[in-house]
């Protein structure tokens, strides 16, 4: 199944370290970044587990719940997070998705066979609180996922909502954003009453 931006996030019930879950209940009313890992007990994993878990802080003050997923079970995910917490010197209390049978990953299209037939890619998803995808990413076994990254997208895509806006390419949060050319200026004048810059007529930034 192929998941394009603007889907609905399929919903699943299934079993996590932390007993069973079903997703669209349990995101309520927060986002969710949702990422897939190979297996347990392999080391890009760990250090992947690991930093979520550092950055706790940080998903709860954007209202971001963390999902993880592995091609485990349950019981194998609690003697795994043993390794992570003591490795990354963390504590780790988000559910992590027990997928042994691949259905979730399946479903999410993290099967990608010239990679394995039987482990999940590096996926990542941002759901929103409609349950909306807002974002995908896929990376290769071997290479980690950059959290700076994961954490700058997400303020990206609330800052958007929040101010009907757009970002630039490297725009860190605090720098300067783009007014869409959908917003005509007589429009735009009532909605950043201080004032822009106009490139061009269809490039204007702004500070918010």
């Amino acid at each position: 199944m192929s998941l394009h931006i603007g889907d609905t996030a399929p919903d699943f019930t299934v079993d996590t370290q932390n007993g069973e879950i079903s997703l669209h209940e349990w995101a309520g009313d927060s986002w969710v970044f949702f990422f897939s890992h190979p297996a347990d007990f392999t080391p890009v994993c760990t250090t992947e587990m690991g930093r979520t878990a550092q950055l706790a802080d940080e998903f709860a003050k954007r209202n971001v719940k963390p999902l993880g997923l592995s091609t485990d079970t349950a019981e194998e995910h609690r003697k795994w997070i043993e390794d992570v917490n003591d490795t990354q010197h963390t504590d780790l209390k988000f559910p992590i998705v027990a997928d042994a049978d691949l259905s979730i990953a399946k479903l999410y299209d993290m099967i990608h066979p010239d990679q394995s037939e039987t482990a999940a890619v590096r996926s990542v998803f941002i759901i929103d609180p409609d349950k909306k995808i807002r974002l995908t990413m896929t990376y290769p076994m071997s290479c980690g996922r950059n959290f700076d990254e994961i954490l700058r997208v997400i303020d990206a895509l609330q800052l958007s909502d929040a101010k009907t806006i757009a970002t630039p390419a490297d725009w860190m949060p605090g720098k300067e954003v783009i007014i869409p050319p959908s917003i005509a200026d007589d429009v735009a004048k009532g909605m950043f009453p201080q004032g822009w810059t106009t490139h061009r007529p269809y490039l204007r930034t702004v500070k918010v």
